[in-house]
């Protein structure tokens, strides 16, 4: 059963983060005392189709590893990306205040948006892991991922927005890790590739023979190298 599809346990609690039904976080607390508070930001190319259930199963792994896990959902508006980044940005400050720091896991949209998050808000993070990351949006846009799902969600081209492309903004001061597979067909690794030439700094984990959703998925290959990359932050 594909990791999309496949039952896992209700958070323990929710909470709001903000007044709109999207401003929510589903909460694992507890873990191994000392031990970050892990914030998951879903994928889904920003769109209002996805939600943050299907991150459940990693959001339960996780937990059942030792951590405190949040996971965010946010407004995904086309042509509205700052409601999206304003709400990571809110989400990921909630999150702060229940337990030791922040480290953010992202995958694909996901993945850009706590990118994006390191580099502008650095103080909010201890570290960021990025899974298949839409790293550099106007390359994105080139090899037209998810069917525009760049320009969709930016309502106009990349070049027009490059205050949201991690990929034009300086390296984060905090570590960044990138897990991403070199089987993906949604968010090719060249993507990742192409952030990771552009800046000292983040790591590249290349998973052979992973695909986009191996890197959230608990029972895949790519999963330990997934928990390493945390617990290395």
């Amino acid at each position: 059963m594909s990791v999309l599809s496949r039952p896992a346990p209700e958070p323990d609690r929710r909470e709001s983060y903000g007044s709109d039904p999207d401003q929510v976080m589903d909460m694992w607390p507890g873990g191994e005392p000392g031990r970050p508070t892990v914030v998951i930001v879903h994928g889904g190319f920003w769109r209002p189709a996805f939600d943050r259930v299907h991150a459940r199963p990693m959001a339960t792994a996780l937990h059942e590893a030792g951590w405190p896990v949040i996971s965010l959902e946010y407004r995904r508006i086309p042509g509205d990306p700052e409601a999206s980044v304003a709400d990571v940005d809110a989400g990921i400050r909630a999150a702060g205040g229940h337990g030791d720091g922040v480290v953010t896991v992202g995958h694909s949209a996901g993945g850009h948006l706590v990118l994006l998050q390191a580099a502008t808000h650095p103080e909010s993070v201890r570290g960021t892991v990025a899974l298949a990351p839409v790293a550099d949006l106007a390359l994105g846009e080139r090899r037209d991922l998810g069917g525009g799902a760049v320009a969709a969600y930016l309502g106009g081209p990349a070049s027009g927005s490059e205050h949201l492309d991690p990929a034009r903004l300086p390296a984060p001061d905090g570590p960044v890790a990138i897990v991403h597979g070199d089987r993906d067909d949604r968010v090719p690794l060249e993507i990742s590739e192409s952030y990771v030439l552009a800046r000292p700094g983040p790591r590249l984990v290349a998973v052979p023979g992973a695909d986009h959703f191996a890197v959230i998925d608990p029972l895949s290959g790519a999963w330990p190298a997934v928990v390493e990359q945390i617990r290395s932050i």
